[in-house]
């Protein structure tokens, strides 16, 4: 179902938070599930995973992951803070020991100048740590080519995020 490369990130990940006892959360909102649906397709994913909201609205991020609406007024969806504040509002569930939030400009319209297309936020929170970020510029490689590279980026964080 997914590239090659998508899969083997998907089963290190399942594989390190299956070692390591932990639960996960997904919070997205450009990829709209395809990180939960590539680490779904993992066996023993049910182990891992948790819970996964796509909040692609305002409004499901405010009433799902608590992003504040002043976040969203100010430096709107698309930004470090909103991906932090999903990422920290996805752990908050009881027992999730991790997340991982994106949100970005997929294409191929809705880019500005200082937000392109292809510029994408995504965060990764554990629990007892930091919440990372990591801002990744893609360009406009196409509305599919974003989302996919995205997904990689996602899981690349969510393996950094139990290596360190």
């Amino acid at each position: 179902m997914f590239p090659d490369e998508i899969n083997a990130r998907a089963e290190n990940v399942i594989e390190r938070y299956t070692a390591k006892k932990l639960t996960l959360a997904l919070a997205e909102s450009c990829t709209g599930g395809l990180i939960s649906a590539a680490l779904i397709n993992v066996p023993g994913a049910s182990n891992v995973v948790d819970r996964g909201m796509v909040t692609y609205a305002n409004a499901a991020k405010m009433e799902l992951l608590g992003v504040p609406a002043e976040t969203l007024d100010t430096v709107g969806a698309v930004s470090e803070e909103t991906a932090r504040a999903m990422a920290e509002g996805a752990i908050a569930y009881d027992g999730i020991d991790a997340s991982v939030a994106v949100t970005g400009i997929a294409g191929p319209g809705g880019g500005t100048a200082d937000k392109p297309v292809g510029l994408v936020h995504i965060a990764a929170a554990l629990t007892g740590q930091l919440t990372k970020h990591q801002e990744c510029r893609f360009g406009e490689i196409g509305r599919d080519e974003v989302r996919i590279a995205t997904v990689i980026a996602a899981l690349d964080m969510l393996i950094d995020l139990v290596d360190e």
